[in-house]
């Protein structure tokens, strides 16, 4: 069982590619189709992670310089740094494989028995989940099979209501009902739709973001690509001219030269990221057709947040500028009230930041991605530092997470049940 869990279960890329399998078999397709349909799911998934690698390397090289350049200290939220600790020091390990695996089985008895028919994929956000409703389980004082039980419904229970809830604005974004979005921040990205449905431009007055009327002199920034470079590679170069050369250089190379060439690997990031996405849902929507007919009848596939990245680009760049800026300005506003100090993470602002934007400019178009990006990053400082508090009373030391859903599952245990059980 462990060994499921640890090796097949808690990887994306096997998961969906036996998916994509189960779903062309059910299909009756020939031996050959099946082969292809599931090598290329397999293969599109891996691609997208791909550019996912080159990205989270080169924003790492990023928050590095923009810690040091403008002399930032505080708490990094981390959730990987959360779910080591709980399994090595307080010895959580096997409560929280065997509530992945309970998520995942209520996540399957939900879609099958209820009206949200969606089928969550993006494995490594399961196991996120599950590690933050141990952790919340533990705050609370519960037994090891009460944690694991409870966790594994609210778990489950997250994994079909979030797809949900963000399902009216992915129709609207992609134009189509045959995917959904599986990733643990949506919780986020309904705050930035709701600021800017507040604030934004109203429907006979949006305009998107995607359709700037540029000059001729400038239509070359409509390719995608070109776009993303002239905004990321001059904000790499100059964050990396105030960190200097002790932080930012690379070896021998100038530290301002090191900056461009990681803000051109950010844009090969997205290049490869896209070309995966392309790939992926080429093969998974057919495949996943299979499930839907036989298994649990109209399932959708819940997909990690790069799915949506193709249909709104600008949006994407957008909300990462936007949300950094209100994690910068939480970042000072928040200990005002007493909490931790929570330094802006990049990785966080570029993916739960950029999907946010698609949210706020579907909404409200331009100036509601504006608004609602400094907002969802007030927001996704908020929640980290409220659940310092409650770490704490486990012993974890400046330690915090990033995911709004997680945060919100564990503070839900910390905030509610605890208090109520110990009024009981």
């Amino acid at each position: 069982m462990n060994f499921i869990i640890n090796n097949i279960l808690t990887q994306s890329a096997i998961i969906i590619a036996l998916i994509a399998l189960l779903g062309l078999v059910l299909q009756k397709k020939s031996a050959g189709s099946v082969l292809a349909g599931t090598f290329k799911t397999l293969l599109g998934f891996q691609v997208l992670s791909a550019g996912s690698t080159i990205i989270v390397g080169s924003l790492t090289y990023f928050g590095k310089i923009f810690q040091h350049g403008f002399h930032l200290k505080g708490v990094v939220p981390s959730i990987e740094a959360i779910n080591g600790q709980a399994m090595n020091t307080l010895g959580l390990g096997n409560e929280i494989a065997f509530t992945f695996l309970g998520i995942f089985i209520v996540n399957i008895l939900i879609a099958r028995f209820s009206p949200w028919k969606y089928i969550f994929l993006t494995g490594q956000a399961l196991l996120w989940m599950a590690t933050m409703t141990v952790v919340g389980g533990k705050i609370c004082g519960f037994n090891n099979w009460l944690i694991v039980l409870s966790g594994s419904i609210i778990g489950g229970i997250f994994a079909v209501a979030m797809p949900a809830l963000a399902q009216p604005f992915v129709r609207k974004i992609t134009g189509n009902d045959a995917i959904a979005l599986g990733h643990f921040c949506t919780v986020g990205y309904l705050v930035e739709a709701g600021a800017a449905y507040i604030f934004g431009e109203r429907a006979k007055e949006k305009h998107s973001i995607e359709d700037i009327k540029l000059p001729k002199s400038m239509e070359f920034l409509q390719d995608t690509y070109l776009s993303v470079a002239v905004i990321m590679v001059p904000l790499y170069m100059i964050t990396a001219a105030f960190a200097g050369p002790k932080y930012a250089a690379n070896g021998s190379t100038n530290y301002i030269v090191t900056g461009f060439m990681q803000g051109i690997q950010f844009v090969v990031g997205v290049y490869v990221l896209l070309a995966g996405v392309r790939l992926l849902l080429g093969e998974i929507v057919p495949a996943f057709r299979g499930i839907a007919m036989k298994l649990v009848p109209d399932a959708k596939p819940a997909l990690d947040c790069p799915v949506l990245f193709p249909y709104s680009p600008n949006a994407v760049i957008l909300g990462f500028v936007t949300t950094t800026i209100g994690t910068v300005i939480g970042m000072f506003l928040i200990p005002i009230f007493g909490l931790a100090v929570i330094l802006p993470g990049m990785l966080t602002n570029f993916f739960a930041g950029g999907t946010a934007g698609i949210f706020g400019n579907v909404v409200g178009g331009r100036r509601g991605a504006i608004i609602g990006g400094v907002i969802h990053g007030l927001f996704i400082t908020l929640l980290p530092a409220l659940l310092v508090t409650a770490l704490t009373t486990l012993g974890f030391v400046n330690a915090s997470a990033t995911d709004s859903d997680t945060i919100t599952a564990c503070l839900m245990y910390a905030f509610v049940f605890a208090p109520i059980l110990k009024a009981i």
